[in-house]
C-alpha cells in the first residue's frame, strides 16, 4: 500500500518537519497575496474576484535563517450554507489542525463585520498563536487605522501592505519568537543541508552505462539521473473527475469536489510514497477554450494549469467515459504530446456507463470504447489507457504501477553501439516514403532523454517525412520500448557544417 505524506513545494529532505504556518480571513483580504510575497512563487492565483482561492496551497518561506511551512487557505465565510464555501472551510479546518501558528488577514479598508468576529472565535478554539495581518495599508493615516481592528481582541496586531512589502517583517518576527526551534526543524535542515553537499559533490555526469548507485541520488532537471520525484499532472476537461481521482490516488480529501464544473483554480498536489519511490500528483484546473472562461480566475487557472503540466513528468489525461472523447479532450492531450510529457489516458465513470448504467442502453464494450478512443487520439498512439472509476476507488493500485513504469521508460537510455546494431537490422525500404524524401541514416544516436531524443546523422539536411518518422519511431519501441513517452528526432546532415 503506498504511504502519504502532506505536499510541500518544492520538496526538501525532512520538509514535513518545519513548523507550518496557516493563513485564514475572509474572501478577497489578500491571503493569496501574502502567500506569493512570502513564498516567493506565483503558486496562488491572485485577483479582485472573491473566493478565487478554494482548496489548501502549501509553500514554504525562510526568516532569520529559519525554514517554515506555508499554507495558503481559501475565504472562509463561516456556517454559509453554498456547497462551496462549506467546502473551503473544511479544508480551512485541517489546515488549522495542522498549523502551529495561525496568521487572520483583514482588509484595512473595509469595515468589521460579524464573519470577522466568528473567525476570531473560531481561532481562538485552538490554544494557537494567533496574529492579526491588517492588509492593504500604505500611509500613516491607513496604519493608524489598523488599531480599530483590536477590537476584535487579537493580541498581535500587524498593519502591512502584501503587494508592497510592507510591515512583513515585524510580523514574521513575531511568529518565529513565538514557535521554538525544535529538534526534528533541526534535522531537517541538517538533511537538506546533506543533501545539497551530496549534489555538489557527485560532480557532472558519467557516461551512459557507468553510473554508480551514489550518482542514482541526484536530481538532474534534464532528467539524466533517477529522481527522488516523478511530478505527475492531472489533466482534462471542467467536470471529468480530476479531483476526485486525485483524492483516491492519495487517500485523501485533498482536493474539494463537487458537480459544479471548474470548481479548481489553483493546482492542488500531494505527495505519496509508492514502491520505493516518490509521486507527487497534481490536480490542476479543467482546461477549456479561451471562449469558454470569462472570469479573471478561470483564465489564470487555465494558465497556470499549462504551467503545472510542463513542469511534469507524467500527464493523466482524464476522460469523461459518459461523453466519450471530445475535441477538447484531443486539445488537451496534444498540449501534453508537444511539450514532451509521457501520457497515461485514463477513462474515468467507467462504472457509469457499464455496471452503474441507469439509462436502460447496453453495457459499454471496452475494447470498441478504446478503439474509438486511438482513433480520435492517433498521436497518442504510444500512451497506455485504464479505465476505472474514482468515485468507487477502483484501479488505483494500476494507475500508481502504470505512473511508475512510465516515469522509467522516459529516462531510459540506448547506448549508441545498441542503436547502430537496431539500424543493421531495419528495411527502409519498407518505410512509405516518396522517394524525393528518403534519406539515408549513417548512424544514430541517443542525445537526451525525458522525453528520449534521437540525433539522425544523414546525408541530407531535410525535415523527416512524417511517414518515415512514425515507420522509424515505431521500430524503435519495437525493439526499446519508452511505453507511455513520445520519442523526438532531429536530423543533422553530415556535410551541415561543410555547406555553412
Amino acid at each position: 500500500m503506498p504511504t502519504y505524506r502532506r505536499s510541500v513545494i518544492p520538496t526538501r529532505p525532512g520538509a514535513e518537519a518545519l513548523p507550518l504556518v496557516a493563513i485564514v480571513g475572509r474572501p478577497n483580504v489578500g491571503k493569496s497575496t501574502l502567500f506569493n510575497r512570502l513564498t516567493k512563487s506565483r503558486r496562488s492565483i491572485v485577483g479582485d474576484e472573491p473566493g478565487i482561492t478554494r482548496d489548501r496551497i502549501y509553500g514554504e518561506y525562510e526568516w532569520m535563517g529559519r525554514r517554515f511551512r506555508l499554507v495558503d487557505t481559501g475565504g472562509i465565510v463561516p456556517d454559509d450554507p453554498e456547497l462551496i464555501p462549506t467546502e473551503i472551510y473544511n479544508q480551512a479546518k485541517v489546515a488549522l489542525e495542522e498549523a502551529q501558528a495561525l496568521v487572520l488577514v483583514v482588509d484595512a479598508r473595509t469595515e468589521l463585520a460579524s464573519p470577522d468576529y466568528d473567525l476570531v472565535r473560531l481561532l481562538g478554539r485552538s490554544k494557537k498563536p494567533v496574529f492579526l495581518a491588517v492588509n492593504k495599508i500604505e500611509g500613516e493615516a491607513m496604519a493608524y487605522a489598523a488599531e480599530n481592528f483590536r477590537q476584535l481582541g487579537i493580541k498581535n496586531v500587524y498593519a502591512i501592505s502584501a503587494e508592497h512589502a510592507l510591515g512583513i517583517g515585524d510580523l514574521l518576527d513575531a511568529i518565529s519568537e513565538a514557535i521554538p526551534s525544535s529538534e526534528a526543524e533541526t534535522a531537517a535542515e541538517t538533511a537538506e543541508e546533506i543533501a545539497e553537499e551530496d549534489e555538489i559533490s557527485e560532480g557532472g555526469p558519467l557516461e551512459p552505462g557507468e553510473e554508480d548507485e551514489s550518482h542514482k541520488r541526484l536530481i538532474r532537471t534534464h532528467g539524466e539521473f533517477e529522481q527522488r520525484e516523478t511530478a505527475v499532472a492531472i489533466i482534462g476537461r471542467p467536470n471529468v473527475g480530476k479531483s476526485t481521482l486525485l483524492n483516491a490516488l492519495t487517500g485523501t480529501s485533498r482536493a474539494i469536489v463537487s458537480p459544479i464544473a471548474g470548481t479548481t483554480r489553483d493546482a492542488v498536489d500531494e505527495a505519496i510514497e509508492f514502491e520505493g519511490s516518490t509521486l507527487r500528483f497534481v490536480d490542476t484546473a479543467g482546461i477549456r477554450r479561451k471562449g469558454k472562461t470569462h472570469l479573471m480566475a478561470e483564465k489564470m487557472s487555465v494558465v497556470m494549469a499549462r504551467r503545472h503540466l510542463e513542469a511534469a513528468d507524467v500527464a493523466l489525461l482524464v476522460i469523461d467515459a459518459t461523453e466519450g472523447v471530445t475535441g477538447a479532450d484531443a486539445t488537451i492531450g496534444g498540449y501534453a504530446h508537444e511539450s514532451g510529457r509521457s501520457v497515461i489516458i485514463i477513462v474515468n465513470k467507467w462504472d457509469a456507463v457499464t455496471t452503474a448504467r441507469t439509462d436502460g442502453k447496453p453495457p459499454a464494450d471496452r475494447e470498441i470504447f478504446e478503439e474509438q478512443l486511438r482513433r480520435a487520439l492517433k498521436y497518442l498512439d504510444y500512451a497506455p489507457v485504464i479505465f476505472l472509476s474514482a468515485l468507487e476507488v477502483k484501479g488505483m493500485p494500476r494507475v500508481l504501477k502504470e505512473v511508475k513504469a512510465v516515469a522509467a521508460e522516459r529516462r531510459k537510455r540506448v547506448t549508441t553501439g545498441q542503436m547502430n546494431r537496431f539500424l543493421d537490422k531495419i528495411d527502409f525500404q519498407r518505410a512509405p516514403v516518396p522517394m524525393a524524401k528518403r534519406i539515408r541514416i549513417f548512424y544514430m544516436t541517443q542525445a537526451a532523454v525525458a522525453p528520449p531524443t534521437f540525433v539522425l546523422f544523414t546525408d541530407r539536411n531535410i525535415k523527416l517525412h512524417f511517414a518515415f518518422e512514425r515507420f522509424l519511431e515505431n521500430q524503435i519501441r519495437d525493439a526499446f520500448g519508452f511505453k507511455g513517452t513520445p520519442i523526438w528526432f532531429k536530423v543533422k546532415a553530415r556535410n551541415a557544417d561543410k555547406d555553412e
